[in-house]
């Protein structure tokens, strides 16, 4: 039996996560739920699945859900709790043996290391967590003996190919890209693209700044920079192509030149139940991949200079530690000032780029501690703003 806490259970991981926990309810107990503001959603899932520790992101939402609850489901808590302390609570839980944490932003940070000081294995789907901080989680998890389970699709499928394969096997690892909603655009008209344009993805429903990050393709960039940590492969040897039908989800190249991929349905219940049964396999009840059907399989080179944040990721990663959290945290002031439609599309790598501009010459140390991370991460979104208003002010 898996007993799992989900963390970020509203969001679209989240609930795929939990049709996986429905299909298998004699393998997967689901102890904890905790989840941002929505709380009629969540006060579904917690009727549904009774967990024992539940924790919203404020007081108010807490309070919602609450009324919501049925006598039994409220009886049934052990703990519900608001904020930092509720995450928490959900994440270190004693009956929780994996932690998926599929939150967004840099507010995992602190409940994933605390995870791993509890001994939890943890099922990853938060970007931030390893680009702004992959040396020191992936230290933790060694010294606590704690596995780091990869949930996006891409890791996945790179985590099934290299399963029970040597080091100095393996040559590079191929991350697979679909090239979002503007892989035929030209530069001239992305200029042009709007909030609903990038929020149109052609392949995966995914919530919106991870789907404007595919339309940058620094969704890929901050993959490479996951992949470097995950699997200990240098920049060097982390490619990306681009597979519009993405049916391959990633390749391993071995030393031979072999190929070794995976192929599958475009379904997150797949990795993310593979998260959950490592190293076992279980029935899913999804139809499987019928290679008849898929057609013509495409692959080719992405282009930088129309998607220059996949070079500024790869750029952040060879620069060291701190350019990476700079990176990250320019991206995500530049893609929500996208989304307000502060600034066009083509800003987004223009505020990234100056941001590690600004990381560079500032001669910043390598972060050693959670809260030198945090220091990064804050200069470079003060930073960001500045850049972002700039910018404004100029249309």
């Amino acid at each position: 039996m898996r007993r799992i806490a989900i963390l970020g259970s509203t969001g679209s991981i989240g609930c795929s996560a939990l049709s996986v926990a429905m299909s298998h309810p004699d393998l997967v107990d689901v102890v904890g739920l905790a989840a941002g503001a929505n709380a009629a959603r969540f006060a579904k899932q917690v009727e549904r699945h009774r967990p024992r520790v539940i924790a919203m992101a404020a007081d108010d939402a807490l309070a919602s859900v609450r009324s919501r609850l049925s006598a039994s489901s409220a009886g049934s808590l052990e703990r519900s709790l608001a904020g930092p302390a509720g995450l928490l609570a959900v994440a270190t839980h004693p009956d929780v043996d994996l932690v998926l944490c599929a939150t967004t932003g840099t507010t995992a940070l602190d409940t994933v290391f605390a995870a791993i000081e509890a001994g939890k294995t943890i099922a990853l789907a938060n970007k931030e967590v390893l680009v702004m901080a992959g040396g020191l989680v992936m230290e933790a998890a060694r010294r606590h003996g704690v596995s780091i389970l990869p949930v996006d699709s891409e890791h996945n499928a790179i985590h099934q190919c290299l399963h029970g394969r040597p080091a100095d096997e393996v040559r590079r690892l191929i991350l697979t890209a679909s090239g979002g909603p503007f892989r035929d655009w030209t530069l001239e008209r992305l200029t042009g693209a709007t909030p609903a344009d990038a929020l149109n993805h052609p392949t995966w429903r995914m919530g919106r700044k991870i789907t404007v990050d595919s339309a940058t393709l620094m969704n890929k960039g901050l993959e490479v920079i996951e992949a470097r940590w995950l699997f200990g492969v240098p920049a060097e040897r982390i490619d990306v192509v681009v597979h519009p039908q993405s049916v391959v989800h990633s390749l391993v190249e071995l030393r031979d030149g072999s190929q070794i991929a995976q192929l599958g349905v475009t379904d997150m219940r797949l990795p993310i139940q593979y998260a959950f049964s490592y190293p076992d396999r279980w029935d899913t009840g999804l139809p499987p991949l019928d290679l008849t059907a898929c057609g013509r399989l495409e692959f080719g080179r992405p282009d930088t200079e129309r998607f220059p944040c996949l070079a500024l990721a790869y750029r952040a990663l060879r620069g060291g530690p701190a350019l990476p959290v700079a990176l990250n945290a320019a991206n995500e002031v530049a893609v929500q000032a996208f989304l307000d439609e502060a600034v066009p599309f083509t800003a987004i790598p223009v505020v990234i780029a100056a941001a590690l501009d600004d990381a560079e010459a500032s001669g910043l140390d390598s972060p050693t501690t959670l809260d030198e991370v945090r220091r990064v991460d804050a200069r470079a979104r003060a930073f960001s703003r500045t850049r972002v208003g700039e910018l404004q002010s100029q249309r």
